[in-house]
């Protein structure tokens, strides 16, 4: 027998906390997972033109084990800037891969497109999506919001707004089970 996390939440599942940063006038934003400790993952990237920042290092021969991070954000590939913002929001916080006295977060990332959403995308010489990923890192917690926030802040579907979800379940052996998912599709 299954049934719902007690948030119904990816938090639910122990070691993760969520932070969402958006820019309203931007029409868009950053979701940040923190996993304290550093968790195993694994990434398939699917669809036509995916945009995706360090997944390759997830693959089980090489050299990192774990990951201290990951972010979806909006932004297309300007998005995959987020990671960075993450990273020195991890490297303060001491947190990384340890490469002799060094320490190197290791914060994959996957973007969505959403730059044709109405939002402004005038910033100038850099995009904010660096910032709008400091700022998610830091504003992590159990509870979280979803639907038209963090990286679900522009998701527009062809005939509906996208957003961000979340669900968890724990399982009857008592392992909790969690998603987190940034919805942008097209068609209908």
């Amino acid at each position: 027998m299954m049934r719902k996390g007690a948030r119904n939440l990816i938090t639910d599942v122990p070691g993760l906390l969520v932070g969402n940063a958006e820019d309203v006038r931007l029409k868009s934003g950053v979701t940040a997972v923190l996993c304290d400790p550093p968790a195993t993952a694994a990434v398939q990237v699917l669809g036509g033109a995916p945009g995706t920042r360090e997944t390759d290092l997830l693959a089980p021969h090489n050299t990192v084990q774990a990951v201290d991070a990951i972010v979806l954000s909006g932004g297309s590939a300007f998005g995959l800037d987020a990671a960075s913002g993450v990273q020195a929001a991890l490297r303060e916080m001491g947190r990384g891969f340890a490469v002799g006295p060094h320490r190197v977060p290791i914060v994959p990332a996957a973007i969505l497109f959403d730059l044709a959403n109405g939002g402004d995308k005038d910033w100038g010489r850099y995009a904010p999506y660096r910032d709008l990923g400091y700022q998610a890192a830091r504003a992590v917690s159990a509870d979280f919001g979803t639907g038209s926030t963090g990286a679900g802040t522009g998701a527009l579907t062809a005939t509906f707004k996208g957003g961000l979800g979340s669900a968890s379940t724990v399982l009857s052996n008592g392992i909790t089970v969690g998603a987190l998912v940034a919805v942008n599709a097209i068609g209908s």
